[in-house]
C-alpha cells in the first residue's frame, strides 16, 4: 500500500492528475530538475516497492529522497513535521528505511525469485 501510496505523487508531479479538488493541476516539471527527479523516483519507484521487486535499493532511493524533501522543502516552514506539511514525508522517510534494512520480504518478487534460484 506505502508503494502505490507513493505513486500517486509521481502521477500528480508527471503526468498532471489526482490533483486536489479546487487546486489546478501541477505543470509538468522541465526534465532533470530536482522535482522532474522526485516524479520519476515516485512513479517507477513506488510500483518496484510494491511489487517488492530489487526492494532494498529502490527503498534506499526513496528514502533518500524523501529526506531531502524534507530538509529542502519542509522543515524550512516551521520545526515539527506537523506544523510544516513534512509528516507524510517522515513517515514515507521511515517505511522506507525500515525495508532497506529488512528486506521485502517471502511473498514479493525477490522473495519468489530468490526461492527460484534455489
Amino acid at each position: 500500500m506505502t508503494g502505490l501510496l507513493f505513486m500517486q505523487h509521481g502521477v500528480q508531479k508527471l503526468l498532471g492528475l489526482l490533483a486536489t479538488p479546487g487546486r489546478p493541476a501541477m505543470p509538468t516539471p522541465a526534465p532533470f530538475t530536482r522535482l522532474w527527479i522526485a516524479g520519476v523516483l515516485e512513479l517507477f519507484g513506488g510500483p518496484l516497492f510494491a511489487l517488492g521487486l530489487c526492494t532494498r535499493p529502490v527503498a534506499f532511493l526513496l528514502s533518500g529522497e524523501m529526506a531531502v524533501a524534507y530538509f529542502t522543502v519542509h522543515s524550512k516552514r516551521a520545526f515539527f513535521p506537523i506544523m510544516n506539511g513534512g509528516d507524510v514525508v517522515v513517515l514515507f522517510c521511515f517505511i522506507f528505511l525500515y525495508f532497506v534494512a529488512s528486506g521485502a520480504g517471502v511473498y514479493s518478487l525477490d522473495g519468489w525469485w530468490s526461492r527460484r534460484r534455489r
